[in-house]
């Protein structure tokens, strides 16, 4: 970094940019306030602001070049801890810079006869970016004290930018391409070359007016400079504006308010102009603009003043006083402007034939070039082009969507594929055209005519192509009907849809308001407010003949607002209602349903003995996403009343067998229950909704082009909006931390999750049962205590991995139903980004768990009883700074003496049975410091002595506190009978995972 750079990145550094003569030789003055560097030793007057006024002191500073810093101000970052100043005057260069690029440039001589560039032409945008640079700056950015002002004053930041500008061009410029473009061999070089005599005396103008130095003369001539270098030269002194304003030839030309109403369609163009093109449809006549129809008038603005404007022809009429206030030379800037604007555009060069140019007379051809890309040229040249309103009225096109082929009644099911019929309304500041109108323009085939008297603008190419018979599908005029807008060939312009698609968008937009709603009364269960909404919103959505996404956070109780969907629906028309969901969840859905449901019957189909015969209308089926894949075209014989896909993330690839297995599945509505809508990417949330409800969100490579990239490349907040209002009616997402829900829920949540064993384990534990108690059955006292603990632990060892009761060290994956299950709930909790403790009362199973859940971009640790305490602590540090998601704790090492607030969930991966030391292990998490709620997943396998002890102590919670208070101990002292029906596996533990 050189030594220059290094001090304007300097802590507190202030910059004053000091002009040079010629420009490129202007330096920055740095300074620090409140400190004297030793290496500044040059000094600066400056004034600030010193309480109610201002104070004048001399400050040390050290002066550096422009083009030595100039790429540090370019390359300053938003955070240097520079001072406002250097900020500032680092946004003033970067948008030097970007005028240079756009060629915004000019040759010139300045009062000592020396070559420069200077940054110009400028447009009014151009003008308007410097003085907003300008007026940014802070007063430690210009506060140089003017010699010989009473009182002292300052540079003016306007005068001082324009001169920054200035200065950056000559230095930036300076290359052999730079005397090609000029013509001069002095404006590629640094070094100061004279190419006129210096001018003669210099006019001071009040610098206690403007607050800064300004400079006016006459040129001393020189044969050897091309008279346009002199003339841009001079032109620079020039601060005026040039415009051409558009005025109707045909109306009052300077009296916008006089133009002629929009007529009815009956009275329209009867005023055309003798030599205008004239052509009729169907009786209706349309002139065509020629010649003598618009006249450009020439305007003159001040830029000192910049509510000085005249007409060209009245600047000229003007008193001597008046036209002086525009300068000395506006007369030759006026004219050297319009030279600039006849080299982009031929027809500025007939107001050069005139001695005194003031208007200019346009054909409608010409008309037609300024609505195009020459106005932008123009205003490159120093020209701008203005439109006073109502002289030029756009005809407004607003494309229509009508519905009415879908019926008064959307029929359930119906894919958003279906097509619609788009035409187009046109209109005129808000008056309807008629067909033939329309058709008018289409047949004129130009973009200026006079149409019910008035000048009309329209593009015809584009009329003829919405001429066109177009379909969009109704997912597209849907949303349409959502969010008031329809995407036509990439643009998005302002729809209207009529018809069903109208009142059902109508509906959705209102489907919030869901407070006359109530559970139905077979619900066993109070539902929570934010439970019951949910309930209704499905109910809602379901009565539509629509589908959704029920997204709310894992624990916010999914399965029992669809219970009350399904018991609302019946007894009803609708069909049997189907869930399909992991196979570590199906026996959660099985019990939920007996709980909330009772009497409503619930098949699994699942395991080797799955049929459908005799299907009651009311019942719940449920299945894997497995089973689903493989017997797709079985469960397509049946007209299902709901389907839903619970942890529906399983289907976010929407190419997949098991997204297109499930696509052929017909049901009157379909949802999705995920807690999870969009893990890594949008097209997730299009997989789920485009199974729910097909066709809303268009084709894939579509809704990737148009959606996708937009919101997650460019990070564009109107595509986002869009994408929300259409996918609101259809999603409902709500948060643990939303305000109106943790007031509803616990400091801690507490969960059975009951998963499946593997066939490999059923095999295991009836082995294991048939040994250990035929020698349970012979033996007594101690001996028998052991026997019995022997096969408590065996059995725990064999629900949570084969492995372990083994004592292999792998293969791990597909072994074990509660693994898997755990796996599962591990994916989910990482991508919500939140952490998790696993606890285990076994070291062989922690290791299992750590090498089985570990990943390149999920970390894992495993603490427990041989874990140095030095290394305990780092452990704990990590996951409480967030470093790993994941921390498996042996139940005995961790269950107390730690602060694990960073977790949001516990997992119990087997049980203690002792509700006091699991209550213990899962308070590391919710503790004071907690400010999040926590939720408790206990893991349990299905008919095992698991699910037995764990229904005990569910409902004998208060015995068991007082009773069971020793681990196992209390079971080895039941009688041969009790411990036999304790440890038989369940006939519901069928095995196989589907």
């Amino acid at each position: 970094m050189s030594p220059a750079r290094s001090l304007l990145e300097h802590p507190g550094i202030e910059a004053i940019f000091v002009p040079g003569r010629p420009a490129r030789t202007g330096r920055f003055a740095l300074w620090e306030p409140g400190r004297t560097p030793a290496t500044f030793t040059d000094a600066l007057d400056v004034v600030l602001p010193a309480g109610d006024s201002v104070r004048q002191r001399t400050v040390p500073v050290t002066y550096v070049d422009l083009i030595d810093v100039l790429d540090a101000l370019v390359e300053l970052a938003p955070d240097a801890p520079c001072g406002a100043s250097v900020h500032g005057w680092a946004v003033a260069a970067r948008s030097a810079l970007h005028l240079i690029a756009r060629g915004r440039l000019l040759p010139a001589v300045d009062e000592d006869g020396i070559d420069g560039w200077r940054i110009g032409p400028l447009d009014p945008a151009d003008l308007e970016a410097r003085d907003g640079a300008a007026d940014a700056l802070p007063p430690t950015a210009h506060a140089t004290a003017l010699p010989g002002t009473a009182p002292r004053r300052v540079s003016s930041p306007r005068w001082l930018v324009a001169r920054f500008w200035d200065a950056i061009a000559d230095a930036y410029v300076r290359t052999a391409a730079a005397a090609l473009v000029s013509g001069q061999e002095a404006f590629a070089v640094r070094e100061r070359v004279a190419l006129v005599p210096a001018r003669g005396e210099v006019v001071r103008s009040e610098a206690s007016v403007l607050g800064m130095e300004l400079a006016s003369a006459t040129w001393g001539g020189s044969a050897s400079v091309p008279s346009w270098l002199q003339s841009t030269s001079s032109s620079a002194e020039a601060d005026i504006t040039v415009a051409l304003r558009l005025d109707d030839a045909g109306t009052h030309a300077t009296d916008p308010q006089h133009a002629a109403p929009v007529d009815a369609a009956a009275d329209a163009t009867t005023d055309t102009d003798a030599d205008a093109d004239s052509t009729a449809v169907d009786g209706t006549e349309l002139d065509i603009a020629s010649a003598s129809t618009f006249r450009a008038v020439l305007e003159v603005g001040s830029m000192a003043d910049r509510s000085l404007v005249l007409d060209a022809v009245d600047l000229w009429a003007a008193p001597h006083a008046v036209a002086e206030r525009f300068g000395a030379n506006v007369e030759d800037s006026v004219l050297l402007t319009l030279r600039r604007g006849a080299r982009v555009w031929a027809p500025v060069g007939r107001l050069l034939d005139e001695a005194r140019p003031s208007e200019l007379e346009l054909t409608g051809a010409e008309v037609e070039d300024l609505l195009g890309p020459v106005a932008t040229e123009l205003a490159g040249s120093g020209i701008e082009v203005k439109w006073p309103a109502g002289v030029l009225q756009a005809v407004d096109l607003k494309p229509v969507v009508a519905s009415d082929s879908l019926g008064a009644d959307r029929p359930a099911g119906m894919s958003f594929d279906t097509l619609c019929e788009l035409r187009w309304d046109a209109s005129i500041d808000g008056e309807q055209l008629s067909p033939d109108e329309l058709a008018l323009l289409v047949q004129a085939k130009r973009g200026v005519v006079r149409l019910r008297g008035r000048w009309v603008r329209a593009d015809p190419g584009k009329l003829a192509r919405l001429q066109q018979r177009r379909k969009v599908t109704a997912g597209e005029a849907l949303a349409a009907a959502l969010s008031g807008d329809l995407i036509v060939d990439g643009e998005e312009i302002a729809a209207e849809v009529q018809g069903p698609l109208a009142l059902l968008g109508e509906r959705l937009r209102t489907v919030s308001d869901r407070g006359d709603w109530k559970p139905p009364a077979s619900l066993r269960a109070e539902l929570r407010p934010y439970q019951r909404d949910g309930a209704a919103w499905l109910s809602e959505m379901a009565d539509l003949g629509l589908g959704g996404v029920l997204a709310d956070d894992m624990g916010l109780g999914k399965t029992v607002q669809f219970l009350a969907l399904h018991l609302a629906r019946h007894p009803g028309p609708s069909g049997p209602t189907l869930v399909i969901c992991p196979v570590s969840v199906l026996s959660n859905w099985a019990r939920e349903a007996a709980r909330f449901a009772p009497g409503t019957p619930v098949l699994r189909y699942h395991g080797t003995d799955r049929s459908l015969d005799d299907l009651p209308p009311d019942a719940i089926v449920l299945t894997t996403y497995g089973v689903a894949r493989r017997e797709a075209a079985t469960l397509a014989e049946h007209q299902w009343g709901l389907v839903a896909a619970d942890e529906a993330q399983a289907i976010k690839n929407p190419i997949s067998r098991t997204a297109k297995a499930l696509r052929k599945i017909p049901a009157d509505a379909r949802f999705a229950l995920t807690g999870t809508p969009v893990e890594n990417r949008l097209v997730d949330l299009w997989a789920l909704l485009d199974w729910t409800t097909p066709g809303l969100l268009g084709p894939l490579d579509r809704f990737r082009r148009e959606i996708a990239v937009p919101v997650e490349r460019d990070r564009d907040p109107d595509a986002a909006e869009s994408l929300a209002r259409l996918v609101r009616p259809f999603l409902l997402r709500r948060r643990k931390s939303d305000p109106d829900i943790a007031p509803d829920l616990p400091p801690k949540t507490e969960t059975d999750r009951i998963v499946p064993l593997t066939t490999e384990q059923v095999t295991l534990y009836k082995a294991t049962v048939d040994e250990v108690m035929e020698q349970v059955e012979h033996a007594e006292g101690m001996s028998r205590r052991g026997l019995v603990l022997k096969l408590l632990t065996g059995l725990k060892q064999i629900c949570n991995h084969p492995a372990q009761y083994l004592k292999q060290d792998g293969p791990i994956a597909g072994r074990s139903g509660k693994l898997e299950a755990v796996t599962e709930l591990i994916d989910t909790i990482a991508s919500e980004g939140q952490s998790v403790l696993v606890f285990t009362q076994f070291v062989a199973m922690g290791h299992l768990l750590k090498t089985h859940l570990e990943s390149p971009g999920r970390p894992v640790q495993f603490l427990y009883g041989a874990t140095p305490e030095a290394k305990r602590q780092e452990m704990v540090d990590r996951f409480q700074a967030g470093e790993v998601p994941v921390f498996v704790i042996s139940v005995k090492a961790g269950g107390t003496g730690l602060n694990l607030t960073q977790a949001t969930h516990v997992i119990h991966y087997d049980r203690w049975w002792n509700p006091a030391v699991e209550d213990q292990a899962s308070d590391r998490a919710w503790r004071i410091g907690q400010d999040k709620p926590v939720q408790v997943h206990r893991m349990v396998c299905e008919g095992t002595v698991e699910d037995r002890i764990s229904a005990l102590l569910a409902e004998k919670r208060s015995i068991a506190d007082a009773v069971v208070t020793s681990g196992e101990g209390w079971v080895s002292e039941m009688g041969d009978d009790d411990l036999r029906l304790l440890v038989a596996l369940g006939a519901d533990a069928d095995g196989g995972m589907g």
